[in-house]
This record gives C-alpha cells, structure tokens and sequence, in this order.
C-alpha cells in the first residue's frame, strides 16, 4: 500500500525528470530530424484516458504525416506505411517515438509503469478496464499487456493483463516490466502496425508469440 500510494509516484517523479535531463540532447537532435524531414510539428498530442478516466494530453514524437486518420489505433489503419514517416518507421520500431510522455509522468499525468493510456475512441477497452480496477491507477509509459503481447492482444485480453498487473502491483514487478519492455524493443517483438484482417492470421500471430514466451 505504502508503495502505491507515495512510493511509486516518488520513484517516477525522480527517473522521469532524471531521464528528461540525460535525454534531452538526443531529444533535440530527434526534434530537428522530424522537423527537417516532414511538414508538421515535431510532437504530436492526443487526447488519452488517464486515471479514473481522466482526459490529459499525451505526448509523442511525430511519426506520421500530418493527413494521417486523427485518433485511430494505428493497429486499425488498413495501409499504415502510407502514413508512416521514413524517419517516423525507425521511431516507431525503437518506440522512441514514446519519450516524451517522460514529461508526462514528471507531470503526474502518467507513471513509468502501468496499463498504457487509451485513445478516446477505444470504448470497449475503457469499459473492459473499468471491470478490472484498471482505469485506477495511473498509465504507464509501458505495462504487463506490453510485455505479454502489445499489440497482438485483443481487447478482452489486454484489459485482463492490465488488471491482473493493477492487483499485483509492487516494486518488485515494476521491476520485471521495466527490464521485459528493454527486451521487447531490442527484439522488437509484439508491434503490429495495421489491421489484422482475419482471425486465422490473427491466431497465428499470437501462436508464434505464446510459442517464443514458452
């Protein structure tokens, strides 16, 4: 209890506004690429859910054009490479693209670990959550859904993983997903960009992803 309750918001407080200071050079560095490469800003900023279903603005570096479908899961998008900037793809595959939501959790808006925060358009996931004391909590830069499949989950699924993560949550497992997240982007494993079109493909995918979990 005392973990969740100050603990935990201590320790984000602290590694996000270490993490912004150490970053900050690259940061830059990556906001003048996105901005010498493609029109537009160098963020982008999107309405998401936040605790208790909360709207906060959330924060990511620019990887698509700006004509690309306006709060949309990119997983739903039929043609995404259309979308995707050049510079944008490599942001996406590293998930650096995340960064600045660093800001976000110095600010209180979000925390290093927790369920990830929600597109205004994901109604069943909001509700899915709802049922599992998932909407509680702060959401997380990355969480036990993103280390358990990410994108390759269906809505059910991933409220599930972000609940069971809400009821065990501690230092400890903090821990293991932090550590899981950095094995995930090196392997780049879970990422789907577009919509899964049928569910034999679908069942297929997540075959091979429970078969490397093994």
């Amino acid at each position: 209890m005392i973990y969740k309750k100050y603990i935990k918001r201590l320790l984000d407080l602290s590694l996000s506004g270490v993490g912004i200071i150490i970053t900050s050079p690259f940061l830059g560095i990556v906001a003048v690429i996105i901005k010498a490469t493609s029109q537009g800003p160098v963020l982008f900023k999107q309405q998401r859910y936040g605790r208790h279903q909360k709207p906060f603005v959330c924060y990511k570096f620019r990887s698509m054009y700006t004509t690309a479908p306006k709060d949309m899961p990119t997983w739903k998008l039929e043609n995404p490479e259309e979308h995707i900037t050049p510079v944008g793809k490599f942001l996406r595959k590293t998930s650096m693209d995340e960064l600045p939501q660093l800001f976000n959790i110095f600010k209180g808006e979000m925390s290093l670990i927790g369920p990830r925060p929600v597109v205004l358009k994901e109604k069943k996931l909001i509700e899915a959550r709802e049922k599992v004391g998932a909407n509680d909590v702060r959401p997380g830069l990355t969480g036990w859904a993103q280390i358990n499949g990410r994108d390759l989950v269906g809505t059910e699924e991933k409220a599930e993983l972000d609940g069971r993560y809400v009821k065990r949550m501690s230092f400890f497992v903090d821990c293991k997903v932090f550590f899981r997240t950095i094995l995930y982007v090196l392997r780049k494993e879970g990422i789907q960009e577009g919509e899964i079109k049928t569910l034999k493909k679908r069942d297929e995918i997540l075959d091979t992803k429970m078969e490397k979990i093994k």
